[in-house]
């Protein structure tokens, strides 16, 4: 059974970073494209990053690009992202989840979920 576990959210300084992890067990994990969401209360899941199964293709979306980076360590079956220069508006639930297949920035094709860890940037 796949299990994707978040960690390193909390609260944070406008300006400040900090930097998710996501442990990933039951499955190959290099095989698989990788990203994460966000949501905010009363708002929609917002794509933030994915990264193809071998770590060599990125996407971004635009609110985020050039602050944040998503990497991954396969043998260590772990994902990141590390957020820089946060701002006030990426305060969200942060979750990571696995693609079915690839490299893919729709949300309908990721097959699994963590449980999400919260990030709060302070004004």
């Amino acid at each position: 059974q796949v299990q994707l576990v978040e960690s390193g959210g909390g609260l944070v300084q406008a300006g400040g970073s900090l930097s998710l992890s996501c442990a990933a067990s039951g499955s190959t994990f290099s095989s698989y494209g990788m990203g994460w969401f966000r949501q905010a209360p009363g708002k929609e899941r917002e794509l933030v990053a994915t990264i193809s199964s071998a770590g060599g293709r990125t996407y971004y979306a635009d609110s985020v690009k050039g602050r944040f980076t998503i990497s991954r360590d396969n043998a260590k079956n772990t994902e990141y992202l590390q957020m820089n220069s946060l701002k006030p508006e990426d305060t969200a639930g942060y979750y990571c989840a696995r693609a079915r297949y690839g490299f893919t920035t729709s949300a309908s094709l990721y097959s699994y979920w963590g449980q999400g860890t919260q990030v709060t940037v302070s004004s």
